[in-house]
């Protein structure tokens, strides 16, 4: 069987590995707080013999009002990574290039080869945070796509609103930029850029956020995506018809009419975040300020042995050597463990220095 020679050599997607019985799995930046109870009922209560409403009508109109915006100027996926591939697929091909911050969401590279186009990279600055002035260099007249994520995954950085206004001014209205904001709820930095305040004043631009992270979906996939109608007509074109399911869609309306209380659940693990952040700072680890729910560990050549102490200690993370570690912050029981390891791993960074 011959299969394009590009999507043979790409490596898959490999989610955050399970933790043993009496580890914590801190590396898929999951919610590790229970469902609440009206989303359990409402995932109960679907009739899964019966195909969903593949426009997903309702949920829709729900996030429009919740936002302010028509219904056609809303777009559901499972997950916003299927939202991004949807429009990566749509805008560029063969020939075009994507531009995107490295390093950056796992799934960018993938996405891009999928669609038959070319990724140009640009280096995160060394404190983590997008170089947009060096991304906005790196525009040519191939560029089709521009992917600007904040908080920045895996490093938990974010663009602010001046920045990401500097940038927009020097890309051209043809470009197609996307801000995936899949960790947007956590981010209390007040400089930081919120992707539906921009939309009124880009014509090119589409916000991608989830239901995964905040509200605690992320088995069941949906994510959505705000931005003019007949961009997101198109990820409409590309979609796999009926992707996301009844109970998915239920859950997710369940969650807005629980918005709330799920918000509290926020709260707690951004001030959970603030005492991983300063324990980790105390101990010496140069720690990013984290606006995601998870930490980054710029443990560079030494990231795989990092990992392994860390694992010894019953913490697994996510590990991208050379770079680094991101660690998603969990159940309250997860801390001490973490900053305990983490004081190994700073010890063994200094000693191998």
């Amino acid at each position: 069987m011959i299969l394009r020679p590009e999507i043979a050599a790409l490596v898959p997607y490999r989610q955050g590995r399970p933790a043993a019985a009496d580890a914590f799995k801190l590396s898929s930046n999951e919610n590790p707080f229970d469902p609440h109870p009206a989303v359990l009922e409402a995932i109960g209560a679907s009739s899964v013999n019966r195909y969903p409403d593949g426009a997903a009508v309702v949920l829709r109109e729900r996030l429009a009002e919740r936002f302010g915006v028509g219904r056609d100027e809303v777009h559901i996926g499972a997950g916003s990574v299927a939202i991004l591939q949807q429009l990566i697929s749509a805008a560029a091909g063969p020939g075009d290039e994507v531009l995107y911050a490295w390093r950056s969401f796992e799934a960018y590279p993938g996405l891009v080869t999928v669609a038959g186009a070319t990724s140009v990279t640009v280096p995160v600055l060394p404190d983590g945070r997008h170089g947009l002035d060096a991304m906005a260099d790196a525009i040519t007249d191939r560029t089709r796509v521009i992917l600007v994520c904040t908080p920045n995954n895996p490093t938990s950085t974010t663009v602010t609103t001046a920045e990401f206004a500097a940038f927009m001014a020097r890309v051209p209205e043809t470009v197609l930029v996307l801000l995936d904001e899949a960790y947007r709820e956590f981010v209390t930095d007040p400089a930081a850029v919120d992707g539906l305040e921009q939309l009124p004043i880009h014509s090119n631009l589409v916000v991608l956020r989830t239901f995964s992270k905040a509200f605690g979906l992320a088995g069941l996939r949906v994510g959505y995506a705000l931005g003019p109608s007949y961009i997101l007509d198109a990820a409409r074109s590309t979609a796999i018809p009926l992707s996301v399911t009844e109970p998915a869609q239920r859950a997710a309306i369940a969650a807005l009419e629980h918005e709330a209380e799920l918000h509290e659940q926020v709260a707690a693990l951004v001030e959970r975040r603030g005492r991983v952040r300063a324990g980790l700072a105390a101990a010496g680890m140069p720690v990013p300020e984290p606006q995601g729910n998870f930490v980054w560990l710029p443990t560079g050549e030494l990231t795989e042995a990092a990992a392994e102490t860390l694992e010894r200690r019953g913490i697994v993370a996510r590990v991208f050597p050379p770079d680094g570690i991101r660690v998603s912050i969990g159940e309250e029981g997860s801390v001490d463990p973490l900053l305990r390891a983490t004081a190994e791993v700073v010890a063994m960074l200094r000693e191998r220095a």
